[in-house]
């Protein structure tokens, strides 16, 4: 009797891959489906690389050479596969296989209690790719180039939302001819580019107006009172430890256990004085007292629930009092997910935000979720935290910062500093 065999194959190329099970097993093979794998390699494997994964279907021959069978599957083993194929996103591979024709040779072998860790390992695999490309918003088809499924694949693996990933791969379809996309380091390169045009750095960083009057507002537990002390000291400290500017500090989250005498210690040591206020006439009065000679004012907020309209109102006119002249940056932290991301930046748009703070930077590992969702809103980064430590743990943003804390991609520095140059700023403090 001859049956129906599935195998798993994987290399750096999807070619290579291929190339490998046509000549294991023939050019008849059927493949379902493929993925990108880390594939251990280098130095005591050391050194992981991207790859390909590839699963397929052998078709039935007249000699039993890949005579593997099947036992230990509970019910049906078709319904198994015929179930998990038809429900993956990936519909267009399923499609190739013939189900009705296979069943009933699957079951006569399944009958007969013989083994074959093939395919429960081909349905191991269906499952985990199933509950991936699931979990990580997939559309209803993939991109029929093998270099284009690399490319979205990292994307996911690096968070991107599922439109800002279909905008990228809708440029590069239009954008590379076919040769073009057989050449994965120039489309690598040129996708790095594209996500590198799509974040913008708040430019508007200046003295001209004093006092300079920033306002740090976000949900609870981001970090606000921190980053507003980190500020402080970058903005006011010189080196040496003598002040450069004259700072004066601002709470208004006096009902929060420890916040107002959180940010007063800060004040304290940094030798500025610190403020808290509770209402619309004395925060306009403390701004009024200060106008004259202070160089920057730092408000401090409490964190509000973004889904807390009344609560959002009510800080909103409250700040108001500071004037027509400030600048509103809203903090997120880097681990949101970007669905959260979202609702956080609509809810907050009444404060007329100029820009994000991104702060935690150390707590993920990816950031495609903070590039997708700021890119859809078109708003811009002013400053990035990692870590708790005042003042060192903040910095001004860089794309090239952006672009190479992403996971997977090949980064040709040299190049994208070309692209990227980074402005002359003032230095901020570095990491430790």
């Amino acid at each position: 009797m001859s049956t129906q065999e599935y195998f798993i194959e994987q290399a750096y190329t999807y070619n290579e891959a291929e190339r490998k099970a046509r000549e294991k097993y023939g050019d008849s093979i059927k493949i379902l489906l493929h993925e990108t794998v880390k594939i251990n390699g280098g130095f005591f494997n050391f050194f992981p690389r991207y790859g390909v994964k590839i699963i397929g279907m052998i078709p039935k021959y007249g000699k039993n050479n890949y005579n593997h069978q099947i036992s230990g599957l509970t019910g049906d083993p078709m319904m198994h596969i015929n179930h998990d194929l038809k429900t993956l996103p990936n519909r267009e591979s399923a499609k190739e296989l013939n189900f009705e024709e296979e069943k009933e040779k699957l079951l006569a072998l399944a009958n007969a209690g013989k083994e074959n860790n093939a395919l429960k390992e081909v349905m191991a695999e269906i499952k985990t790719i199933k509950d991936k490309l699931e979990t990580q918003g997939l559309p209803q088809s993939r991109e029929e180039h093998p270099n284009l499924n690399r490319i979205d694949d990292l994307l996911i693996y690096n968070d991107f939302p599922p439109a800002y990933r279909k905008t990228i791969m809708d440029r590069a379809k239009k954008e590379f001819p076919l040769d073009g996309l057989n050449n994965y380091d120039s489309l690598q390169d040129k996708i790095l580019e594209w996500i590198g045009e799509s974040i913008k750095i708040y430019e508007d960083d200046k003295f001209k107006v004093r006092p300079r009057i920033m306002i740090l507002v976000g949900p609870t537990g981001v970090g606000k009172t921190t980053t507003v002390a980190k500020l402080a000291a970058n903005f006011g400290v010189d080196e040496n430890g003598r002040h450069k500017r004259r700072v004066a500090l601002i709470t208004i989250d006096c009902y929060r256990i420890g916040a107002k005498q959180q940010l007063e210690t800060y004040s304290s040591v940094m030798g500025f004085p610190c403020f808290p206020v509770g209402d619309y006439d004395e925060l306009k009065k403390t701004i009024a007292l200060n106008m004259e000679d202070t160089d920057l004012i730092i408000v401090d907020t409490i964190g509000r629930n973004p889904r807390d309209m009344i609560q959002l109102g009510e800080m909103k006119n409250l700040l108001d009092a500071c004037g027509s002249m400030t600048e509103v940056h809203l903090v997120i932290t880097a681990a949101t997910k970007f669905s959260d991301i979202r609702e956080i930046l609509r809810h907050f748009e009444s404060f007329n935000y100029r820009s994000i703070i991104v702060t935690k930077m150390d707590e993920t590992i990816r950031t495609g979720n903070i590039i997708g969702v700021l890119s859809e809103f078109s708003k811009s980064i002013s400053y990035i935290t990692d870590g708790q430590m005042v003042p060192t743990d903040i910095r001004k943003p860089s794309v090239i910062q952006f672009l190479t804390n992403l996971e997977g991609f090949r980064v040709n520095r040299i190049k994208l500093e070309n692209k990227f140059p980074e402005k002359g700023k003032e230095k901020m403090q570095q990491w430790r």
